[in-house]
């Protein structure tokens, strides 16, 4: 049996909650965000938070899952549940996903220059700051000076990510890639 250690941090959005284990989950920039339990076919864990009545996302990164619950309950009243599902079923080794991962999702030799930079910039200076958070940025696309990109666990839904996008995310990017950046948008927030 594996001593698993679980401390609890909140973050800006209030629904969210992230617990954080003494060891790395998943290898570094891999995420994992299921918004439904239909979603979580490959997640044995998130199904079994999900049965949580309360619990409306689960999101897995780093050393970390942050679990988002409805806006009905308050933590105390569930926080000890979701820890006495996650707490065993990682002592216990059971596999966080049914699936296997070939590469880092991030990057693609194929990417233009510019999505490239922009991927760089996304990785190293929003990134960490994002997982801080207990959320995830992805990259989507870039098209005609637009960038989307998709923001997961407490980053979707949560109040402040609009303002983090626009004078975080948008104004970094402007900034570093001036002649390539016009606006950056969320998908699927």
């Amino acid at each position: 049996m594996k001593a698993v250690n679980i401390y609890m941090e909140a973050n800006p959005n209030p629904n969210s909650m992230k617990f954080v284990v003494n060891f790395m989950l998943l290898q570094e920039g891999v995420s994992f965000d299921y918004p439904n339990i239909e979603s979580a076919k490959e997640s044995p864990l998130a199904q079994e938070l999900f049965n949580i009545p309360s619990v409306e996302r689960v999101f897995y990164m780093s050393n970390f899952i942050t679990v988002t619950k409805s806006e009905s309950v308050e933590w105390p009243e569930i926080q000890n549940e979701v820890k006495n599902v996650i707490k065993p079923y990682l002592e216990n080794e059971k596999p966080l996903i049914l699936q296997e991962l070939e590469k880092d999702p991030l990057f693609d030799e194929n990417d233009s220059e510019v999505v490239k930079q922009i991927k760089g910039i996304l990785d190293e200076y929003i990134r960490p700051a994002v997982e801080q958070d207990g959320g995830a940025i992805g990259f989507a696309s870039f098209n005609d000076g637009v960038v989307k990109v998709n923001l997961q666990g407490s980053c979707s839904g949560c109040p402040a990510s609009a303002v983090t996008l626009k004078s975080g995310i948008e104004n970094l990017l402007k900034r570093m890639l001036p002649n390539d950046v016009r606006e950056v948008v969320a998908e699927g927030v």
